[in-house]
C-alpha cells in the first residue's frame, strides 16, 4: 500500500498526464504497450502510474508474473477516467467544429464570375459576413468532391443541364455607344472590328462565338474589317467599352452594362444560344448551410434580374 502521507488531499484531481497513462495502461493492461501508444518509455509509464497510486492511496494494478490486472479500485477508476477523457474529446470536437470559418466554395466559368457574380456578391456577403467564399474561376470543369467544392454554376447546352436553372442565354451583338452611332445600316457592320475569344486546348468548353446570331441573320458570309481575340470573355467585353469595335453580347451577363448605357445593341435583334447556366451542389454541400443558402441566393438574383 503506497504510503499515506503521499496522498493527494481530498477533492483534489491527480495530474491529467497521470491519468491518461493509466487509462492506456488499464485498456492495453501492458506498461509496455501504452508507452509504445504515449510515446514514452515503459519506465515512465510506471513510475507515473506508481505516483497516481501513492496519490490515491490504493493500488489501482495487480503486478504479476509476466501479466497485469486491474484491482477493484482500479476498475473503479479506470470507468470514471474512461468516460470522462471520452467526453472531454467529444466536447474538444465540437468546440473546434464551431470555431472553424464559415466557408462556401463555388466554382464557374470566369465569364460569369466577373460580369454577373461578382458585381452582386457583395449582396451575399452583407447578408453572411461570417462566410468566406472562395471563387474559383476557371474553363476547367472541377470535380467538386477532389476540389472540395460546394457550389458549381455551369455553362452547358440546355439539354445537358444538372440542378436548377440560373438562366438561359441569348446572344446579341454590342458595342460602344461612340461606335454604335457610325452605323447607318446593316453594311457598316462590316466596316467594325470583331473582337471575338477563342479558348485553346478547351474543344468542349463553351464559346461565345457569333455563329447563332449570324444565322439569324442571315449573314453567315459576312466578313468584318479586322478581327480581335481573346482568351478572357471579359477582356472581349472590356475591349468593347473602350469603343474598340463589337462583341457578341452574351446576356443576361451584360445585362447591367447595357442598362447603364456602357454598351448598346445597334442592330437591336438577338439570338438563343441555346446554352444555359445551372447550379450544381456536391455531395459535401448537403451539411453545409451556408452552401445552401449562397445557391438559393443565386435563384433569387437570376429571377430579380429577370423581373427587372
Amino acid at each position: 500500500m503506497p504510503p499515506e502521507n503521499a496522498k493527494t488531499p481530498a477533492g483534489e484531481l491527480p495530474p491529467l498526464e497521470l491519468l491518461r497513462s493509466f487509462e492506456a495502461a488499464a485498456r492495453r493492461l501492458s506498461f509496455t504497450l501504452a508507452a509504445g501508444e504515449l510515446h514514452l518509455t515503459q519506465s515512465a509509464v510506471s513510475r507515473q502510474i506508481q505516483q497516481l497510486e501513492a496519490s490515491l492511496g490504493v493500488l489501482l494494478f495487480e503486478r504479476r508474473h509476466r501479466a497485469l490486472g486491474l484491482t477493484e479500485a482500479g476498475g473503479v477508476l479506470q470507468r470514471a477516467v474512461t468516460d470522462s477523457l471520452e467526453r472531454l474529446r467529444d466536447a474538444t470536437a465540437s468546440v473546434r467544429a464551431s470555431a472553424a470559418p464559415r466557408q462556401v466554395s463555388i466554382t464557374s466559368t470566369p465569364g460569369f464570375a466577373s460580369l454577373w457574380l461578382i458585381p452582386k456578391l457583395a449582396r451575399f456577403t452583407s447578408t453572411h459576413p461570417q462566410v468566406d467564399v472562395r471563387v474559383s474561376a476557371t474553363l476547367d470543369v472541377l470535380d467538386m468532391e477532389r476540389s472540395r467544392i460546394d457550389v458549381a454554376v455551369r455553362f452547358v447546352p440546355i439539354g445537358r443541364g444538372v440542378g436548377p436553372a440560373l438562366f438561359e442565354e441569348s446572344l446579341i451583338p454590342l458595342c460602344a455607344p461612340q461606335v454604335a452611332a457610325s452605323l447607318r445600316e446593316l453594311s457598316d457592320f462590316s466596316k467594325l472590328t470583331l473582337l471575338t475569344i477563342e479558348y485553346p486546348d478547351h474543344s468542349e468548353a463553351p464559346t461565345a462565338d457569333w455563329e447563332p446570331w449570324l444565322k439569324v441573320m442571315g449573314l453567315e458570309d459576312l466578313r468584318m474589317k479586322s478581327t480581335v481575340r481573346f482568351t478572357q470573355y471579359a477582356d472581349a467585353v472590356a475591349a468593347a467599352v473602350a469603343g474598340q469595335g463589337v462583341v457578341i453580347g452574351r446576356l443576361p451577363l451584360l445585362r447591367e452594362l447595357m442598362r447603364d448605357g456602357r454598351l448598346v445593341a445597334p442592330l437591336g435583334e438577338g439570338a438563343a444560344s441555346h446554352r444555359g447556366y445551372f447550379i450544381e451542389m456536391s455531395r459535401r454541400a448537403a451539411g453545409n448551410r451556408d452552401a445552401q443558402d449562397f445557391a438559393q441566393w443565386l435563384r433569387d438574383e437570376a429571377e430579380a434580374a429577370q423581373r427587372s
